[in-house]
């Protein structure tokens, strides 16, 4: 089984009740479409290299592993924040097993898509 197809049954065991429909593979992504309306997209490239992204009507939100914010405190992974500010990731650990960190992201999402008062 492949890593995103993994991703997909464990989002479907925890959190079936808060998904709005079946998640959809794509050839690199997982997307998950929330009962909240709001739609996630995850790459993994690695434990150490992902993209977690999500939209909720016309804000979006991610966070990355691309290493080009030296500055802050979780680099490389960071988040790019609703209001377009570039902060240190609060929620995921690179090298940690990637449910872990979709999990960590889909918790947080799911009452609180914005990350108000989180990042």
């Amino acid at each position: 089984m492949n890593l995103l197809t993994r991703l997909a049954d464990e989002a479907v065991s925890h959190f079936g009740e808060r998904l709005a429909g079946a998640p959809r593979l794509t050839h690199d992504a997982l997307i998950i479409d929330l009962d909240s309306g709001v739609t996630l997209q995850a790459r993994f490239a690695s434990a150490a290299e992902y993209s977690i992204h999500w939209r909720l009507e016309t804000t979006e939100l991610r966070i990355d592993t691309a290493p080009l914010h030296s500055g802050l405190a979780s680099f490389p992974n960071h988040l790019h924040a609703a209001d377009g500010s570039i902060q240190a990731d609060p929620l995921t650990r690179p090298g940690h097993d990637p449910w872990d960190n979709l999990q960590a992201v889909l918790r947080a999402i799911l009452d609180n898509p914005h990350l108000a008062g989180l990042a």
